[in-house]
């Protein structure tokens, strides 16, 4: 039996970090997601990725192992080679690759209970947790989402927990500036919005 495990972090190189040590622990790509907010756009599709400095862009090694440049939801030099431009419901601009972004994609554009919430609780995350996930991706986090055997939960837990947000303490100051839930049809940050939040929590892009 497996379930799903979800942490938020403030910058997508301590998401990056995540991804490659689940990956390095065991976790196959296809079972690992990543949802990266975009609105400032950091990330290009001309702009060359090369996040292992050997001179060549991660994406393009990624094609030569078959995985294709812009591959969409996945690839086969692992999830991060995979990476692409997207729009999820609620969300606006992100950056993603795997599962989660593909099911949060096929939901239904503007409801309640579709997006990356609806992919959310689908995989079993709690109706408490997934808006919380979703909102910190509409302030500028990453989302890192994996589907790992029940057994092995805790281990696993342990690697997402090294450097991500405490959901519960940033939720409550987003309620103290008025914030009450997460909300679909609401405007997407802008990219002046996600500067300031991330400013607000010492986050940044490393």
């Amino acid at each position: 039996m497996s379930v799903t495990i979800s942490r938020l972090y403030d910058s997508y190189a301590d998401a990056q970090q995540a991804v490659t040590n689940l990956e390095a622990a065991g976790v196959p790509h296809s079972d690992l997601s990543i949802v990266a907010n975009n609105s400032d756009n950091w990330y290009s599709a001309d702009k060359k990725l090369d996040r292992d400095r050997d001179g060549v862009d991660d994406r393009a090694e990624g094609a030569a192992t078959g995985a294709g440049v812009g591959a969409g939801l996945g690839g086969a030099a692992g999830l991060l080679a995979g990476l692409g431009l997207l729009a999820i419901p609620g969300l606006g601009p992100v950056v993603a690759a795997g599962w989660l972004a593909s099911t949060a994609l096929g939901a239904t554009a503007g409801a309640a209970t579709g997006g990356v919430i609806g992919a959310l609780t689908q995989a079993g995350v709690s109706k408490e947790e997934a808006p919380l996930y979703a909102e910190g991706v509409r302030r500028g986090g990453t989302l890192v989402s994996a589907r790992v055997p029940d057994a092995d939960r805790t281990r696993f837990e342990t690697i997402l927990n090294q450097s991500a947000v405490n959901l519960r303490d940033r939720s409550a100051a987003w309620q103290k500036t008025g914030w009450k839930s997460f909300d679909p049809s609401a405007p997407p940050y802008g990219a002046d919005d996600v500067r300031k939040e991330r400013q607000l929590y010492g986050a940044g892009l490393r």
